[in-house]
């Protein structure tokens, strides 16, 4: 990794700092992650970054995560333009919303599927918990 000096206003640097003090990260990784973020969101209009218990991740303006997106795209039984607007339909959400999801998805695919591992093995957790608890009650 190479490193460039730049310069930041007065105003952002202070707020910076406030929010790095805040959540204990390092200002100059949360310096990188915001400017990451930022250039993902304009290279992906719709797409703006969240805050949650399992980190943070992408999501479409006005809409689900992009992960959950694409894992539904993946396990619904239409293809092409059907599925966009047949998951659009179910999702509630508008076909851009989907092909948002889509673009997004087509230049961080490797972020995504971690997500989708991410949510499925902690649903396997779930329900094997929940096939123990039942054979115990029975």
């Amino acid at each position: 990794m190479s490193s460039q000096p730049i310069r930041i206003a007065k105003g952002t640097l202070q707020t910076l700092r406030e929010r790095s003090k805040g959540s204990g990260e390092p200002i100059a990784r949360l310096a990188e992650r915001y400017i990451e973020e930022g250039l993902r969101a304009d290279r992906h209009p719709g797409v703006f970054f969240r805050e949650g218990p399992a980190g943070r991740r992408a999501v479409v303006v006005g809409g689900p995560d992009v992960w959950e997106i694409v894992s539904a795209l993946r396990g619904a039984p239409e293809s092409g333009e059907a599925l966009v607007s047949a998951l659009a339909e179910r999702l509630g959400i508008s076909e851009s919303k989907i092909r948002v999801a889509i673009r997004y998805y087509g230049d961080y695919p490797e972020e995504v599927d971690a997500w989708i591992a991410a949510n499925d093995a902690e649903a396997e957790r779930l329900e094997a918990a929940l096939a123990r608890e039942r054979e115990l009650l029975s």
